[in-house]
């Protein structure tokens, strides 16, 4: 009895997984006093989220960005945290998206466009975004930023669990 129980649990999560989590492209760098963060996220731009978009369907790309330190005897240390989402709503009348991004929870920029690709790369890219000043860093230590990046409402499995995927690079500090 319980073998069938496992049995139908590995295989209900079978199929509810995806077939193979997108990429997602990270490049840290150091400029000037601060960490910025870029970000490529193309893959999860599929034929099912622009049949979404253009449903009118708010669609959001949430990007948990973590700036972590390594540490060889205990669990990596979180130095900075960012949530960055961006979100697109389509208008079937207008035939016009309307983006917002944020940070934080803070407006930091939107923008009303017809175009597709514009709607595609504010979706699925990131360009400097600011983690932190690099004076909170000691240059002597090893460094990397962690992104998890999820698309709503597209990517549920059948047990409702949230498709995400995660992307990191190391992160080198010039003293």
């Amino acid at each position: 009895m319980n073998r069938m129980r496992v049995a139908l649990i590995v295989a209900l999560l079978a199929v509810s997984a995806p077939a193979r989590a997108a990429d997602v492209r990270v490049v840290p760098t150091v400029h000037e006093d601060e960490v910025l963060v870029s970000v490529d996220y193309s893959e999860a731009y599929t034929p099912d989220v622009a049949d979404v978009i253009s449903s009118g369907l708010r669609t959001t790309v949430t990007y948990d960005v973590e700036l972590r330190m390594h540490a060889a005897l205990w669990v990596d240390r979180t130095v900075a945290t960012a949530v960055v989402t961006t979100s697109d709503q389509y208008d079937n009348l207008t035939r016009r998206h309307t983006l917002m991004r944020t940070v934080d929870g803070h407006v930091e920029e939107t923008l009303v466009t017809d175009d597709s690709n514009v709607v595609r790369r504010w979706l699925t890219n990131l360009s400097h975004v600011s983690l932190c000043r690099t004076w909170k860093l000691d240059p002597t230590r090893d460094y990397y930023v962690r992104i998890r990046a999820r698309v709503r409402p597209t990517g549920g499995s059948l047990l409702g669990l949230a498709n995400a995927a995660i992307g990191q690079a190391k992160l080198t500090v010039i003293p």
